[in-house]
């Protein structure tokens, strides 16, 4: 099914392939490219459980066995608003989303009571038949996240694509992972030429003592993975998050105008299952979001301060300039000691905003408007 939405006070059409995941955004001629969507976000990131059995290190949502789920009532309060804000997908995660007790019950609330397409990452656990059957019927894709020994990943894998499902790889692109990740792009494991896409994720350096040694471009063949990335054809597609522009203009073999920069406030937003909205999920950990009620959601989107800061910073001079030509938007805003480029910004604009005159961020209470 393809829904075409008009947006006549900015003057572009938003176009959604409900069955291919295909997605673009056309300007009316002689119309500027939309910097965000003032009418609402157009994918949602939906934290409905921050419960997890895998306790992970490197969790930056610290998801445990002790982690609450969103209530169902709030879930539907939230896809009521989001319908009408006009968003076209939610991606549900967690902790592991498809062990929230009642979360077949979710993903038919999403898809067959407001028409809004549901896809989830998981860890690989807790994939029962009543889930990868409601999977089936209502998802549009589904990611599992790839840990060593990547046996529960395999077992994962093999179970949504014989039920037809389109499966993607998300793993997570650190110092510690670029040779792994130049291996597979060498010689694909067995199991990863099942998939639909093996999507690298750049690491974050949240919440961790020592994360920073674990950034992506710390690692002297960061250039030969991307280089590898961009320029060879697989069995699987090659995707990357908003978090890598920066690495994949200063060393892939793509063309700037191809790539789209950071989207959090601009065109999507982050609700965890507190029910607090974030522009971006890496902000939940660090400072209080804004509490959404019954009908508070796009008054948070087009107010709240938290994302009126996030649009200001996501500049394309912010860096002061470079061949991308702003591009990348200045990389990402939060943590721009992540970006894999020759930049030498290091202190994030919206961490020094909340945090005063401290250049290294600490969790803060900060508490927006909506």
């Amino acid at each position: 099914m393809l829904i075409v939405r008009r947006n006549q006070r900015q003057r572009y059409s938003a176009v959604f392939d409900t069955k291919s995941g295909f997605f673009a955004r056309i300007e009316d001629p002689g119309a500027p490219e939309p910097t965000w969507c003032e009418q609402g976000p157009e994918l949602m990131d939906i934290g409905i459980t921050n419960w997890c059995d895998r306790g992970c290190s490197f969790c930056y949502r610290k998801s445990d066995t002790n982690g609450v789920h969103m209530p169902v009532p709030r879930y539907r309060s939230l896809m009521r608003q989001a319908a009408a804000a006009g968003v076209f997908q939610v991606a549900l995660g967690g902790g592991n989303p498809n062990q929230h007790p009642d979360f077949c019950e979710i993903l038919a609330t999403t898809r067959r009571d407001f028409g809004i397409v549901p896809s989830y990452t998981t860890n690989g656990r807790g994939l029962s038949r009543s889930v990868l059957e409601a999977t089936r019927r209502y998802c549009g894709a589904v990611a599992v996240s790839a840990y060593p020994p990547f046996v529960e990943t395999d077992v994962a894998v093999r179970k949504l694509t014989q039920r037809g499902i389109k499966t993607n790889i998300h793993f997570i692109l650190s110092s510690e992972s670029v040779d792994l990740s130049i291996d597979w792009l060498r010689a694909p494991p067995d199991w990863l030429r099942e998939i639909n896409a093996l999507i690298f994720l750049n690491f974050k350096p949240v919440t961790r003592d020592g994360s920073n040694e674990l950034l992506a471009k710390r690692h002297p063949r960061i250039a030969e993975f991307f280089e590898l990335a961009t320029s060879h054809e697989y069995p699987f597609r090659i995707g990357f998050d908003d978090c890598s522009t920066t690495g994949l203009i200063t060393h892939g073999d793509v063309q700037p105008l191809s790539l789209d920069p950071c989207d959090s406030a601009r065109f999507s937003m982050f609700v965890s299952e507190r029910m607090q909205a974030y522009p971006c999920s890496f902000m939940a950990e660090l400072c209080e979001g804004h509490p959404v009620t019954d009908d508070n959601l796009v008054d948070i989107w087009r107010n709240g301060e938290l994302f009126v800061r996030m649009r200001e910073s996501l500049s394309p001079t912010r860096c002061g300039g470079c061949a991308s030509g702003g591009a990348c938007m200045s990389g990402c805003p939060l943590f721009p000691e992540m970006n894999i480029c020759n930049s030498n910004q290091f202190e994030s604009p919206v961490r020094a905003a909340m945090s005063g005159s401290q250049k290294v961020f600490v969790p803060l209470t900060i508490r927006g408007t909506g």
